[in-house]
């Protein structure tokens, strides 16, 4: 369950910073602190995927995210 977890906050990592990424180049500002949130997205998937006994299959993940959200509003 916890492979789960850190998988959906680095999805959620990775959709709001390509957004953030996108106006920092566009605006000539610093990227450092999208790049960062970049980073972070991506090791915590790699680190999601490697943990889990069987990894994921490419059609789980919309459930597992699913299943993540549902346990955090109730």
């Amino acid at each position: 369950m916890y492979a789960d977890t850190v998988l959906t906050i680095g999805l959620l990592l990775a959709i709001f910073s390509v957004p953030a990424f996108l106006s920092a180049l566009a605006d000539s500002r610093s990227l450092r602190a999208s790049s960062l949130c970049i980073l972070l997205a991506g090791m915590s998937i790699v680190w999601a995927l490697s943990t889990k006994p069987g990894g994921y299959q490419f059609a789980e993940i919309p459930a597992v995210l699913i299943d993540q959200l549902a346990k955090l509003i109730r």
